[in-house]
């Protein structure tokens, strides 16, 4: 059943990924400003953020198999629109219904992985799981460019609509979930117990209680910039990049993305099963993210094709660190508390993508109004904002002694 619940996070993944190679192809049919690139880019991830408390209340009332069903077709729509979108305004429609679709497919497999291993394996198996999921970033890499280039983006959006329907099936195939169960909290000292139902209002109000803990602040602010430099990289501007400022043609570029996301997929796994636990983790987590943020500052300045090649697939390799925030996250609160912080911390790392694709594009569009080169600014804008949301980790109150 998880298997089955991971295709739809792949689809998430693709679709989350698919403006490497579609920004230029893009820009160049509708004419967009790079405003406008960051602005497409940033809906899918605002609108899946906005709605990760509803899925998670939609999991916890109707279960992992009714919401994913329920959600995943206005992904099918939302795709279907682009592929024959007129406007530019079409795109941002079918953006944000493919957003509203994804948004519980993570949280599923989470849940699940929660529900049913034991809890000491949740950090293994989290990584895991996004290193399975990784099979759809590997598709917007070399395999879209290639059917850019044979038919349009327009395929590419249709392809992922079919694909979109057969996961569709699969899980309403495979997954055999009670209608009504509820998510339980495992937990190494006590055994699985159901959890209250409750409604979005109470999940909403029962959310205030996490910020009125010290540590929460700042956990917030680092998931809102780890993940996002990563998808902002390798979902938006890595392909713009290679072939604006270096000349690669789009299958060269998507070649580049292909070997970024390998090792991005391998990444989670292996940070998952190295997880250090207790403040050692926090460290990690904090070095990788200062050291990606140099890896930007360094493709801001160098201007050099193997800096610009080089530097985005170590960062894949780096990318995994990301999962340590689950573990970090489910153990800084109650149990009772676990299910509220990790929905939390969802919303904070996707709206969070959101805000730094939109930022990047309106520094790339300033860069140009200016006469500046508009990627040096992306690439700053994001070694910035990267840097800002560590020291506020650093800074503010973090949990103590967690395992």
């Amino acid at each position: 059943m998880l298997v089955a619940l991971v295709s739809a996070f792949a689809l998430s993944q693709a679709f989350r990924t698919v403006g490497a190679m579609m920004a230029t192809p893009l820009t160049g049919h509708f004419g967009l400003t790079p405003q406008q690139l960051g602005i497409w880019a940033g809906t899918f991830h605002f609108a899946f953020g906005i709605m990760q408390l509803a899925m998670g209340v939609s999991i916890d009332m109707f279960g992992v198999r009714r919401t994913v069903l329920t959600a995943f077709p206005l992904a099918v729509a939302g795709a279907a629109l682009c592929a024959v979108a007129p406007n530019y305004h079409a795109l941002l429609l079918g953006q944000a219904l493919i957003g509203v679709g994804c948004a519980p497919a993570f949280l599923a497999c989470t849940v699940f992985i929660a529900r049913h291993f034991d809890a000491s394996r949740f950090t293994a198996m989290s990584g895991l799981v996004m290193s399975m999921a990784g099979l759809g970033i590997v598709f917007t890499g070399t395999p879209l460019a290639l059917l850019i280039e044979a038919a349009s983006w327009r395929a590419g959006y249709a392809v992922l609509a079919g694909v979109a329907v057969l996961s569709w099936l699969v899980i309403f195939w495979r997954v055999r979930e009670p209608a009504h169960a509820a998510v339980t909290a495992v937990t190494e000292s006590a055994p699985a117990a159901p959890a209250e139902r409750q409604s979005l209002g109470k999940a909403v109000r029962e959310l205030l209680p996490l910020f009125a803990m010290p540590h929460t602040l700042g956990l917030v602010c680092f998931a809102c910039v780890s993940y996002a430099a990563f998808i902002t990289l390798r979902g938006l501007w890595l392909g713009p990049v290679l072939h604006e400022r270096h000349g690669l043609s789009l299958v060269a570029s998507g070649n580049v993305a292909l070997v970024m996301t390998v090792a991005g997929m391998i990444s989670p796994a292996l940070f998952g099963r190295m997880d250090p636990g207790g403040t050692a983790r926090t460290r990690w987590m904090m070095g990788c993210a200062l050291a990606g943020a140099l890896m930007f500052a360094a493709m801001a300045f160098t201007n050099s094709r193997a800096v610009d090649i080089g530097l985005p697939i170590v960062y894949g390799l780096l990318s995994g660190y990301s999962v340590l925030q689950y573990a970090y996250t489910k153990n800084a609160y109650p149990a009772a508390m676990t299910g509220r912080a990790l929905a939390l911390m969802n919303m904070a790392m996707f709206l969070g993508v959101s805000l730094m694709q939109w930022t990047t594009g309106v520094a790339a569009s300033w860069a140009v109004d200016h006469g500046a080169e508009p990627f040096r600014a992306v690439f700053l804008t994001v070694a910035g904002m990267l840097a800002a949301g560590t020291l506020a980790f650093l800074v503010l109150p973090r949990a103590q002694g967690v395992r």
